[in-house]
């Protein structure tokens, strides 16, 4: 666990082996159940998740109801609702563990506590913060202006294999597209391999 944690930050920051273990230590690692919810909306995020194992969904329900997921977190990504975090207002997104999963929990508090401590540390979660960002953009983008059978792809590639791990129903939403659309992306994609 701590090892795969090194190596995502290490992307970022280099920090001594003193360092490291002064950061790791205020993670505390939780374990959800498939289908265990880990926020509501309308709760408080108090808290990020570095996924150690297993796969979440990051969505929320639009006015119809419907589910609209944002991304997936997988593992070495990074769980959470930053609105909710940073301004202290009820979270509008909910995450949900999708298989049996681990996730290192740091609390918002423990986070500043390490901002004081390690100057360092808010320098990796301002870069963190920066890549999410970009992220994000080209999320907006790509679901504005580009076609499902581009997204599609483009899931793919950002998502290798997980698509054997979810359902379609969780795919067509992550994608803004009926499943029933999905399966003729997939029949058509499938066709021009």
């Amino acid at each position: 666990m701590s090892d795969l944690l090194l190596e995502n930050i290490s992307r970022h920051i280099q920090l001594s082996d003193e360092e490291f273990e002064q950061f790791r230590r205020p993670f505390e690692l939780q374990v959800f159940k498939r289908k265990e919810v880990v926020l509501k909306e309308g709760a408080y995020c108090l808290f990020e998740g570095f996924v150690v194992k297993g796969c979440f969904k990051v969505y929320y329900l639009n006015e119809s109801g419907s589910e609209q997921t944002l991304y997936f977190g997988v593992k070495g990504w990074w769980i959470t609702d930053i609105d909710s975090l940073i301004n202290d207002v009820p979270s509008i997104l909910n995450i949900e563990a999708l298989e049996d999963s681990e996730v290192l929990m740091i609390s918002k508090k423990d986070k500043e506590k390490l901002y004081e401590d390690m100057p360092q540390i808010e320098k990796l979660f301002r870069i963190m913060n920066q890549q999410a960002s970009v992220s994000l953009q080209r999320r907006i983008l790509s679901l504005t202006g580009k076609t499902a059978d581009k997204r599609y792809l483009e899931f793919l590639e950002k998502y290798p294999g997980l698509e054997q791990r979810l359902t379609q129903q969780q795919v067509a939403s992550y994608l803004g597209i009926t499943h029933e659309f999905l399966s003729k992306i997939r029949k058509k994609t499938s066709l021009n391999k």
